[in-house]
């Protein structure tokens, strides 16, 4: 998982570093956030090395990465400890004048909060309201413990001890394993269809969104069956070691590998852009201009495989299906509506795509709807939050029981 650690300027920020160390002990993947005046209780060289992971307080480092934005968006879990009263205020507010408050801000992760802090502080009337402000946005608040402060005061404005925060954070983390049980099937990437040993017929799809929905359901617990079809090594590696991966290239290829993976799969989730034709022949060598050129290619059209896949659902498996049109508005969502009826599937994710749209871009827009062709969600924001947005889709659409895991 990746988990964000925003430290702000109080005294209990020495214990936030064993709560790192611990987070980094299970496996996750930590990006520590301090404010600048945390920086004067624990200093960067000790975050950047308890973390492994370059720590900054600006939001003008890292520009190309907006990394402002891309660290709450990245974002499985954001948890902010200590979090002084002052940073309760600004969170109250929606105030975003460091890094810290960029994330916050730019995540739809689960966020928890540790307040520390003198007894007055946190009886205070203003801190009061802020808290409630919080607490009925969703943030998750731990503490304040009842013990020895600085100064020789004591009551109530200790913060929570690293290991119950890291207790706290596992529970919020397990929440998440809501596809724990399920097998799901997933395709991805763009097919290319050969017109000789050189050329092809392709298309932009770099395979992200659906590397994406292979990630997301991967951490969420599922068994994830990957149809990869010509995506880059680096886009792949971002699906996690845990999803398995067959490799295909073509729309044939690409069909007969979901066949056999949509057979012990409990959702299927066809991603993947499929071209609609092939070359009717194709050429062993190389066709060149002093050959005589290409005048013409003959096409014959491919197998529907969602289609396919719809049409040979077993009982109680979820078929979603993609649908990227060139569209917008009502006439985006009428395309996706006739195709859903079309293709026979549960679910159908629509985005609108362009010249600098949908493919080869961070982020996405999809709108899903249903069998009944109602809107059940419509999500932006970076591939992944979009994977998780449709992935609650289908948790609704099953029913959000065990009655639908086939056995």
């Amino acid at each position: 998982m990746v988990i964000v650690v925003g430290v702000t300027g109080g005294i209990a920020a020495y214990k936030s570093v064993q709560l790192v160390r611990l987070l980094i002990g299970d496996g996750h993947e930590v990006h520590v956030v301090p404010t600048q005046d945390a920086l004067r209780f624990v200093g960067l060289p000790t975050w950047e090395s308890i973390s492994r992971n370059p720590v900054t307080t600006s939001v003008h480092d890292d520009v190309p990465r907006v990394r402002h934005v891309a660290l709450g968006q990245r974002a499985d879990l954001v948890v902010v400890a200590p979090a002084t009263a002052n940073t309760m205020a600004s969170m109250a507010a929606g105030l975003a004048s460091d890094l810290l408050g960029t994330t916050l801000l730019a995540t739809q992760a689960p966020v928890l909060i540790a307040p520390a802090m003198h007894t007055e502080m946190w009886r205070h009337p203003a801190t009061v309201a802020n808290l409630a402000t919080l607490r009925s946005r969703g943030v998750h608040v731990i503490g304040p413990e009842d013990g020895p402060l600085t100064g020789g005061d004591s009551g109530p404005g200790r913060m929570s001890e690293p290991e119950q925060i890291h207790a706290r954070i596992d529970e919020l983390l397990d929440r998440r394993r809501d596809l724990a049980g399920l097998t799901v099937a997933v395709s991805a990437g763009g097919t290319r269809e050969p017109i000789d040993p050189v050329r092809f017929l392709g298309n932009r799809s770099s395979g992200r969104q659906g590397v994406a929905v292979a990630a997301a359901a991967a951490e969420r617990g599922a068994r994830v069956l990957l149809a990869a079809a010509n995506i880059e090594r680096a886009v792949l590696d971002e699906a996690g070691a845990g999803v398995e991966v067959t490799p295909v290239g073509t729309a044939a290829e690409l069909a007969d590998a979901m066949g056999e993976l949509a057979a012990i799969a409990d959702v299927v989730v066809m991603a993947a852009a499929v071209a609609d034709f092939r070359p009717s022949a194709v050429a062993d060598r190389k066709l060149t201009k002093e050959a005589g050129g290409i005048a013409s290619i003959d096409l014959v059209e491919n197998p529907d495989v969602l289609k396919g896949l719809a049409a040979a659902r077993a009982e109680g498996q979820t078929i979603v299906g993609f649908a990227a049109e060139t569209a917008h508005g009502e006439e985006l969502l009428e395309r996706g509506r006739r195709k859903r009826a079309r293709k026979g599937a549960d679910l159908l994710a629509i985005n609108e795509v362009g010249w600098a749209l949908g493919f080869e871009s961070e982020g996405n827009h999809l709108v899903v709807i249903d069998s009944s062709d109602e809107v059940v969600a419509d999500a932006s924001g970076s591939k992944r939050a979009v994977a998780d947005a449709l992935l609650d889709a289908v948790l609704a659409y099953r029913g959000q029981s065990s009655s639908g895991i086939r056995s």
